[in-house]
């Protein structure tokens, strides 16, 4: 009997707090046993964009991996395009060294011959 008359005791504002707590109780019951109450369907939206970011990070990486595996192709490309560089100047150098040393260096050519290499009829 003593709860019912502390019921009847209780004024408006007593009866707002004891409403307010009844309503946090029922809340924090309902969380703990693993109920949701989202209307908008927010926690959706969040986990939707959430796999839109997901998804937009792996085509970002792996655009950045293959940016890697072209930069890297693009230098063995050139490490290779130096070397044959490298090649063809040594053949060059040792090509005029030879002919300079050859023992017709000093005799001009024939006028006609001349004339064929540069291109033109003699």
């Amino acid at each position: 009997m003593r709860g019912l008359a502390i019921l009847r005791a209780l004024g408006p504002l007593g009866w707002s707090v004891a409403v307010a707590l009844a309503l946090v109780a029922v809340v924090a019951l309902g969380r703990g046993l693993g109920l949701r109450w989202d209307p908008f369907d927010l926690a959706g939206r969040r986990l939707a964009a959430a796999e839109t970011r997901a998804v937009a990070a792996g085509a970002d990486a792996e655009a950045r991996r293959l940016e890697v595996e072209g930069a890297a192709e693009q230098a063995r490309r050139l490490d290779i395009h130096h070397q044959q560089h490298l090649l063809v100047a040594r053949a060059t150098d040792h090509a005029v060294s030879h002919a300079r040393n050859a023992d017709d260096a000093s005799n001009p050519l024939d006028p006609d011959r001349a004339a064929r290499l540069r291109g033109r009829p003699g």
